[in-house]
């Protein structure tokens, strides 16, 4: 993974956080969603993110919210849809 792409996810994971009154820090396994440091808004926001910085596709009706619940699971998504 770049470190631009993680450094790119972190800074907008903890401006999701400050927003809504959190503490920007957390772990790379750290439950974001459902611990209810981050709500659907803050989702919405973070897929639209992704899909426009990363190009990824993120419009299936059955996403599971877990695939963004933390940091190395987002990055894990960007990197299945990073070209080969």
């Amino acid at each position: 993974m770049h470190l631009d792409k993680t450094h790119a996810v972190r800074a907008a994971l903890s401006d999701l956080l400050i927003e809504r009154g959190q503490s920007p820090h957390f772990g790379d396994t750290d439950s974001l969603f459902d611990s209810g440091r981050l709500d659907s808004l803050a989702a919405v926001k973070l897929l639209m993110m992704l899909e426009s910085e990363f190009g990824l596709d993120l419009s299936d009706p059955d996403f599971e919210i877990a695939r963004i619940d933390s940091l190395a699971a987002i990055l894990d998504l960007v990197g299945e849809g990073a070209p080969a």
